[in-house]
């Protein structure tokens, strides 16, 4: 397996989250204005175009809201933790707390 950079995940990351700020006027109304750094990966509505990225869509908020912070504290490993820790980095408990809500009540079709 190939070992990851994480200076470059994280550069990366921060450069996604710079890109993806002032992007919030073209999201749905009511939610959060960071829904476009996750829609870069999980898709426009929480349903992602490739299997190895997990749909949010649907997904508890629980659920959603423990993996973020997980993420934040840098305590998930493999797959895509690189990248996801140098995001929810960024991200504060109102951030990940609306996030997870609105995730929680797209419709998983």
């Amino acid at each position: 397996m190939a070992r990851v950079n994480r200076g470059l995940f994280a550069a990366v990351a921060a450069g996604v989250l710079a890109l993806a700020l002032p992007l919030g006027a073209a999201r749905a109304a009511g939610a959060p204005a960071l829904v476009p750094l996750c829609a870069s990966c999980h898709g426009d509505q929480g349903l992602s175009a490739s299997p190895m990225i997990p749909n949010l869509a649907g997904q508890q908020q629980g659920y959603l809201s423990n993996a973020l912070h997980d993420y934040k504290a840098k305590q998930r490993q493999g797959g895509s933790a690189a990248m996801m820790i140098g995001l929810a980095a960024h991200l504060s408990d109102a951030d990940i707390a609306a996030l997870s809500a609105y995730y929680a009540s797209l419709k998983r079709n």
